[in-house]
């Protein structure tokens, strides 16, 4: 659990900085779209290699999984740029960001649930 929250908390920064840097030059659907791509990769081959270190399931396996995580993540975190959008036409990519934030931190801990849960159970023999 305690790699899992170093992880965890290092991806949602990393994740919001890199959002906030792209957005600087991107619309908020393409830097939400980058930043959460590189930061859905690294978050779990790092849970990979130290969360879940003793796992049997292949990187690929691990990446692959994640990748349907990545689909309903970008979903979550699109609709709450898009719908801070919506209200504060105006507003400042720093704005957006801290509204990110939560639901970045939100998605790292669907996507452990669901790699723990489904990725990387414990198989009973």
């Amino acid at each position: 659990m305690f790699w899992f929250v170093v992880i965890g908390v290092a991806s949602t920064v990393a994740q919001a900085m890199l959002y906030w840097v792209l957005r600087q030059w991107s619309p908020p659907i393409l830097a939400n779209f980058a930043s959460l791509l590189v930061v859905t990769v690294l978050n779990t081959e790092a849970n990979r290699r130290l969360t879940f270190h003793g796992s049997p399931v292949r990187a690929l396996q691990a990446h692959l999984a994640a990748g349907g995580l990545f689909v309903l993540a970008y979903l979550v975190t699109s609709g709450a740029v898009l719908l801070f959008r919506h209200y504060r036409p105006t507003a400042s990519s720093a704005a957006e960001t801290l509204v990110l934030a939560p639901s970045f931190a939100l998605v790292t801990v669907v996507r452990f649930t669901v790699l723990r849960m489904v990725v990387f159970r414990r198989r009973h023999q």
